[in-house]
């Protein structure tokens, strides 16, 4: 925070401090002094509504923080304890040392994230292996598809066989649902709800057919919406839970490029290509940190796809774990090169760019993916452009597919599964119709957003849910059913 603030000439009044640095203190943990900065930049009559709410959503993001780092280091220890009974504090004290736990010091207070006990066991082999023997057969429940599967070779043999990108289509029913809690906002008051829903991608999504909602009437955004939702609108009854769901089908095909890196070139950047290449601030920066870790990674490498291959390896190292929510974060990809692990999300938008810094166009892509066995979760993924392929499909979280066919090992970098739906071509863009107050995931768009006329509504007051069914008659004639 700074000090003092210049006075404004001919004004004798001081400007409110400069809302990068109230962002900059609570990056840093000054929370009071950050307070301070917004009650007084809120009470100013020379800023705009729109300048006013700007630093009002930085009051709102420390109380996001706060309900992400919500232990003590007493609570992670004894929650570590329960999958390590002979944990000893020389171990944990080790292990917090090296920042496995992540933390962070808010006004001299030192708080934990709530995740951080369970991400132990994803950063360190050594915790994983001290793990309670029981626990440990249980796995950390990664999806069918980050291993080796039949699926893989399916589409890449379909691919190859027919000679086209676009094969293995799975057909599949879904319903996403929102639930208000009970007394969320005073009765009689109008709820509103937006549910995400794809939009029709040739080759890879199609045939999309809207089946019903609750309540009935509804809009859907245009197709043109790169994060396109149902919009939906109903009235809060006192006690009782207020439920919004859309029901809808679509056909979906799994992906395959063959890419031989002797024909990749370094492609045209065109006007239609130029924003692919280019900063997005806050979250895609060329920072001088970025620019030093791709040196590193990259060195003298020229074709892109081999620099593609070099970066997308780089990221899939960086161990996955939960992610405290994106709204809390000023810059995602720079936070996740820093903290030394990421979720999906964070791990595409680093390599994202990483992609964009050595000239090659990438872009974002997430949604939900599912399985024929029950799983079900959110996720994100990209794609990047190669000539003279084009736009190819990048999943760095399921990384390289390590204990199969060599054939398969790189089925993620230019290719993927058909258990997938993209909700999102693209990251914090405007839904429509417009949302009045700032939403409560600020990137990404995969369990919905809901609001009343006195503000949004968070996670905490409100729950989701994705079922679906496959349905018979396109490449399986499996059933099966999933529930978030």
């Amino acid at each position: 925070m700074v000090l003092f603030a210049p006075v404004l000439a001919g004004m004798g009044k001081t400007a409110p401090t400069p809302l990068s640095e109230v962002i900059a203190a609570i990056d840093a943990g000054h929370f009071k002094a950050a307070e301070s900065d917004i009650a007084a930049a809120l009470q100013d009559s020379r800023l705009t509504a729109k300048q006013k709410a700007a630093y009002a959503f930085q009051r709102e993001r420390m109380r996001r923080i706060l309900l992400d780092f919500s232990l003590i280091e007493d609570q992670v220890r004894e929650r570590v304890r329960k999958q390590i009974p002979d944990l000893t504090d020389a171990e944990f004290a080790k292990w917090n040392a090296a920042g496995l736990f992540e933390r962070m010091t808010i006004d001299g207070r030192t708080v934990y994230f709530s995740r951080a006990p369970s991400n132990l066991f994803r950063l360190s082999p050594e915790a994983l292996s001290r793990r309670d023997s029981q626990l440990s057969r249980l796995g950390n429940a990664n999806g069918p598809m980050e291993s080796p599967n039949p699926h893989h070779s399916e589409v890449r043999d379909a691919a190859l066989a027919q000679h086209t990108r676009h094969v293995a289509p799975r057909r599949l029913q879904v319903t996403q649902s929102l639930t208000v809690h009970a007394d969320a906002v005073p009765p009689g008051e109008t709820l509103r709800a937006w549910i995400p829903y794809p939009r029709a991608l040739p080759g890879q999504q199609e045939d999309i057919r809207f089946l019903r909602s609750e309540p009935a009437r509804h809009k859907i955004a245009p197709e043109s919406t790169l994060q396109r939702t149902v919009y939906l609108e109903k009235p809060a009854r006192k006690g009782q839970p207020t439920v919004f769901s859309i029901t809808y089908e679509l056909m979906v095909y799994g992906q395959y490029v063959d890419i031989d890196p002797e024909r990749v070139v370094p492609a045209k950047i065109t006007s239609e290509l130029a924003s692919f290449v280019a900063e997005r601030p806050p979250h895609v920066v060329f920072t001088d940190a970025m620019r030093l870790y791709s040196a590193q990674v990259v060195g003298d490498e020229k074709n892109p796809y081999r620099i593609a291959q070099k970066l997308f390896a780089a990221v899939d190292r960086i161990p996955w774990a939960g992610a405290r929510e994106y709204s809390t974060i000023t810059n995602i990809s720079d936070y996740t090169l820093h903290a030394g692990h990421g979720d999906c999300g964070q791990q595409t938008l680093l390599l994202i760019t990483l992609l964009r810094l050595n000239g090659i166009p990438a872009k974002w892509q997430s949604g939900w993916i599912y399985s024929d066995v029950g799983y079900d979760n959110m996720h994100d993924w990209g794609w990047l452009y190669l000539a003279p392929y084009g736009w190819v499909p990048m999943d760095v979280t399921f990384g390289k597919l390590t204990g199969g066919a060599p054939e398969i090992e790189n089925f993620y970098l230019g290719g993927f599964d058909a258990y997938r739906i993209a909700f999102n071509d693209d990251y914090s863009r405007d839904f429509v119709p417009p949302k009045r107050f700032e939403r409560s995931e600020t990137v990404d768009l995969q369990r919905g957003e809901a609001e009343w006329r006195g503000g949004n509504l968070y996670f905490d007051q409100w729950d989701y849910d994705f079922a679906w069914k496959m349905l018979p008659g396109a490449g399986s004639d499996k059933e099966e059913r999933g529930k978030h």
